[in-house]
Parts: C-alpha cells; structure tokens; sequence
C-alpha cells in the first residue's frame, strides 16, 4: 500500500517537473518557474526529422489562434509568452492543438520569501530559522503554482531548499573559494593569539599609554591595527588594555566604545578581512543578476570611496581623543572615572589580557605581524599575477591606471585563497620554530579558528541559497517596478538603502544578516532602477557602488546602535563595562556619526560633488560638533 502510493507521488512529480505533451514526436516545454507580467519561455522539441523538416519550411505557431515569432534552435522551436492570468493555452503546431497549463506566479509574491526573512529575523532574533523559513517558503509556493498541493509543495520545497538551493549554493567555485578563505583566515586569528603574536602587538603600544589621552589613542591604534577580524580585534583589545585604561582613570564606558567602533568599520573596509570574502560574493551576484562584466573586487575597492560612515566612524573617535572633549552619557562616565579612586584590587585581577593567562607563551609581536603582512602582499600579488594573465601592461597608460585595469581583470579568489593558506602556513612556521606550540596544539588551534568561522559560513550559504531563490522568483524587477511606479528618483536610492540597512541591522543586531538579506535585493533593484530612469553606465555604476557601500554602511550603523549585536556584547564583556551602559554611551556618538555620514556624505554624494570634499565636510561638521557640544574632560589623574 505505502510502496504504491510512493510511486504514485513520483509518477506524479515526473509528470509536474516534465511539463510536456507528446504526440508524433512532438512535445511542448514551459518554464518551471512563470512569473506574471514577465516574458516565459516555451519551447517545442520536434524529434521526428521528417516532420522537423516539414516544419522548418514554414515555422508557423499560434497561440490562442493567434501568430507567434518563433527562434529555430537545433530541432527546437522557441518563443515567448507573457501570462497575465491563469489560462489554457492552445498551441497549434502541424496541424496538432496542444493544451498547455498555465499558472502564473503573482510578481508581489517574489518580495515574500525575503520578506518573511526579515520580519520572521526581528521576531526571533535569529537568522538561521529565519532565512531557511524564507527559502522555504519561496519554494513551496514555486511548487504550489505548478500544480502540487499546499501539503505536497511543502514537502517539495523541503526538498528543494537542501537539493536545489543550497546544493546551487554551495555548487560555485567562487562560493566555495569564499568558504575557504574565511575559515582560513579564522584559523590564523586563532594560532597567532594562542601563540603570543596578538599579545606582542598589543603590549609594545601599551607602553606608550601613560595619559588617558595617550590611552585612549594607543586602543584605537590597537583596534585599527587588528583589522582582519572584528571578533579577534573586540576580544584582544578589550581584555588586553582593560587593565592599562582602569589604571589611568580611563571609562569602561569609554573603552568598550573604542574597541565596538573600531571592530566591524575596519574589517568592513580594510581588504584583506573575514568579511571580504562575503562582500565579494554578495557583489559577485548582483553583477551576475544584471549582467555586468565587472569585476567584483574592482566594484568593492570602487564602493570604498562612498562609505562614509565606516571612515567617520573611526576618525570620529580620533577627534574626540584629539580634543579631550565627550558629550551625553560619555561625558558623565569619563568624568566619574577620572574622580574616582583607582580600583588596585581590580587592576591586579584584571592585571593581563586573555592571552596573558598562558603565562608560558612568550608576547612576541612578530608572531602576529609577520603572518598578516604575509596575506597582505600575497593578495597584492596575487592580483597582480593573475591580473596580468588576462591583460598586457600598457606602456601608454599611467602607474593608476594600469595597476587599475589589472586589478579589475584579476581573479580576486585566486589572490585570495593563496594569501591565507599563505599566512596560515607562515604562523604554523612560525610557531613550530620558536617552540611556542606543539604540533598537535597548534593544529588544535587551527580547528578552534575553523569553529569560529562555522556561524559566517552557515549564515552565508542560507544568504546565497536566498539570493538564488529571489533570482528565480524575479524579486529584483518587483521591487524595481514599485520604484519606479512611485517614481522614485535613482539617486535617493543610496541614501535609502543606508536607512532601511540600518533599522534591519539595528532590530537583527547582526551585519552579516543585513547584508545577506539586502544585498540581493537592493544591487539588481538598485542598477535596473537606474536603466528605467535612462542614466548612463557611468552614472548608474556611481550609484551601483554607492549602493555598495551603504549596505555595508548601514549595516555597521545599525550594529552599532543595537543592544542585541554580537559585537556589541562582545565589547562589553571584553571591556568588563555592564552592558547597558555601553549601549546607551556609545548610541548617542553614533547616531551623530550616522546622521552626518547620511546628510552631508551619501546624500550630498549623489550630486557629482567630489567624495573627498564630503568627507572634508563631515570631518568639520563632527569637530564643531565635539568643540560646541562636547565638554572638556579632566586630563590628570589623581593618586
């Protein structure tokens, strides 16, 4: 009984997935996937030579009686068809009628899947559930409208989500290259903090601090200097320099701002990261959807020159160490700290960093430098290398732009995948000469780095998964055909794009979630805008890479500003400062931040006015900020 009702369900998936109808060697195939209001197409395979023969004289095919434009291709007949509506077609072809189905997906339901996504994320505060419960969705529903039953096209897109989307996930070289990367880079983190190299670096810079001025700098230059990770660069620096900042009268508050603010803006912008190899395939697949032949490391360095945010995040830190001067609930803290009494008995227990508990490992700096220098100039010359594979280099162009031209043919994965295993094997090297590590524990180490890396990769393969799923449903040209129904105008795009990226990073309290949600949506919708409004490639790939970048902006922005962040928690268990007081000292410097990186950055950006007189403006704009409203804190510590 169950073994024929089991066959009776694949007999009848068979017929569902064919779509095809037979007679004299005719057959008529349909799309798996028709969207209403967007062409489909429908082919017709002749196998029978005689009767092929006899059609190619004259090609004629009506539908509904009426003539269609077909193209000859082998022994297959194709055209197009726009349903507006569920119907019947008739298809006449020699003289045989044939009824096709059809069923129409409604275009509105392509924003569900990710939709849902996004609300299902802000309700559970969780993205895993969310995105596989979007892709699920947006499954069943493809399943639904092809025929199968609700309980049924459950099941299928059950099946489909591990078969079809993350088996297409994580079937891309350029995906899997992605994986690699970052859970080698995890694994160098790892090893040269096992093996005293972050530590070194950090103790040479905190014999410099000896003001709270000075000790604040020297945590900020810590935090710039780790840029590769955001978790290593919370963890490391905040553990380290607690006990150098409680000694000179410097806020926890204050510490665990610096350390936040420096986490997630350096490694979203520096180049050689834990987060490249995610932005790269987020824009990798947007140039896919639209058909760009660009290249995706070339369009992420190009986006560099609109992330505001990120850039002003940082410096806007300098400038307050700069002028000695906070404001809000900062202010308040920093001056309670420089009057209170330095807590000895919380300084010895907290005397040394994490790293320092392994009493054994000599601090040396080099451990740590010589590995990340490593990835640094392999990736150069990777891209290089690999850049001039492709193209010559030209005599009759400058240093910029040949070095341009090359970079932008390069195979960036290439570059990148040698630079890691590269560093990796330098640290290991490295390691295993000075004797700092046995074998067996600095292969332990490794593999503790790979587990780090385990939450980004399983984030990242149910974002790619969600990207192909909205790349079949045709979510892109919804949400264009919304904008430009309301006649919105391309160049608000970026500045939008900074806001919603900031609310859905800010109720998630993830970055990788935002840009794993957003960036598949908003790059196809953002460059098709831009083709609807009749600009020029150069002005809608201006606002392609301003798009890029306030994704990511936006992102860090609302990460930032969030209590339920990672990084944000981080920072405050690193720095030992209670939670919700970090969350509500560092929210007001970061709206301020935010809210001029909106206005007189991405906003003004937009107006062909150069991208270095913007952030000269933003610049300015925060040091009146901080010289008017901020107040002078006491720069002296009381014995």
């Amino acid at each position: 009984m169950i073994k024929g009702i089991t066959l009776s369900v694949l007999l009848y998936l068979i017929i569902i997935s064919t779509n095809c109808f037979a007679e004299k060697g005719i057959y008529i195939h349909k799309d798996k996937i028709i969207l209403r209001g967007l062409p489909s197409k429908i082919t017709i395979e002749i196998e029978n030579d005689s009767l092929w023969a006899e059609f190619a004289k004259a090609p004629f095919v009506s539908v509904n009686g009426e003539q269609q434009s077909v193209t000859l291709s082998g022994n297959k007949a194709i055209f197009d068809y726009t349903p507006s509506e569920k119907e019947i077609l008739d298809i006449s072809v020699l003289d045989q009628v044939f009824e096709v189905d059809v069923k129409p997906i409604p275009l509105w339901i392509s924003i569900l899947p990710p939709l849902i996504a996004i609300v299902l994320a802000l309700l559970f505060r969780e993205v895993f559930t969310a995105l596989i419960l979007g892709i699920l969705f947006g499954a069943a529903t493809i399943f639904y409208f092809q025929g199968s039953s609700v309980f049924l096209a459950l099941f299928q897109g059950l099946f489909a989500l591990v078969d079809t989307y993350i088996l297409q996930a994580l079937n891309s070289s350029s995906h899997l290259s992605i994986i690699l990367f970052s859970m080698l880079i995890g694994a160098m983190v790892s090893l040269i903090s096992a093996n005293g190299g972050m530590n070194g670096i950090v103790r040479r810079l905190s014999k410099y601090a000896n003001s709270p001025r000075s000790g604040q700098f020297i945590t900020w230059l810590l935090g710039v200097a780790i840029f590769f990770d955001d978790y290593a660069n919370t963890l490391v620096v905040g553990n380290t320099m607690r006990p150098v900042t409680d000694r000179l009268k410097i806020s926890r508050e204050k510490l665990s701002y610096i350390v936040d603010s420096t986490a997630a803006p350096v490694a979203a912008i520096a180049f050689v990261t834990t987060w490249i190899g995610a932005e790269l395939s987020y824009i990798e697949d947007g140039l896919r959807n639209v058909g760009l032949d660009e290249s995706p490391y070339q369009v992420f360095l190009n986006s560099l020159t609109y992330s505001f945010y990120p850039v002003l995040a940082l410096l806007f830190i300098v400038i307050l160490i700069w002028q000695n001067r906070d404001f809000g609930p900062m202010y308040k803290a920093e001056v309670k700290a420089r009057q209170s009494a330095p807590d000895i008995a919380s300084v010895q227990k907290n005397g040394g960093s994490q790293n320092e508990d392994q009493s054994n490992i000599p601090a040396r700096a080099f451990n740590a430098v010589i590995p990340v220098a490593t990835i640094i100039f392999v990736t150069i010359g990777g891209l290089v290398y690999t850049g001039l594979e492709t193209v010559s280099w030209n005599v009759d162009l400058s240093l910029s732009k040949n070095l341009s031209g090359i970079i932008g043919a390069a195979d960036s994965y290439r570059a990148l995948l040698w630079s890691s295993i590269s560093g990796v094997s330098v640290a290991i090297i490295l390691t295993l000469v000075q004797r700092l590590l046995s074998l067996q524990e600095s292969i332990e180490s490794l593999i503790s780095g790979f587990k780090t890396m385990m939450t980004a990769v399983l984030i990242l393969i149910l974002a790619w998964a969600l990207a192909k799923l909205t790349e079949d449903l045709h979510t892109a040209d919804f949400i264009t055909q919304i904008l430009v129904a309301v006649e919105l105008n391309p160049f608000f795009i970026p500045a939008l794009t900074f806001i919603i990226s900031g609310l859905v990073a800010f109720s998630t309290g993830s970055s990788w979630s935002t840009m794993a949600i957003l960036y598949p949506l908003i790059l196809p919708a953002s460059w098709l805008l831009c083709e609807q409004n009749g600009l020029g490639y150069d002005e809608s790939m201006a606002i392609f890479h301003n798009v890029v970048s306030t994704v990511l902006a936006g992102s860090v922005l609302g990460d930032h500003c969030s209590p339920i962040s990672d990084t944000t928690i981080l920072s405050s268990l690193a720095s030992s400062c209670k939670h919700i007081d970090h969350v509500k000292t560092q929210l007001p410097y970061a709206l301020v931040v935010g809210g001029t990186a909106l206005v007189f950055g991405t906003v003004l950006s937009t107006f062909n006015i150069p991208t270095w007189i913007l952030f000269l403006l933003c610049l300015v704009i925060l040091y009146l900020i901080v010289r008017f409203v901020g107040k002078k804190v006491p720069d002296m510590i009381q014995d």
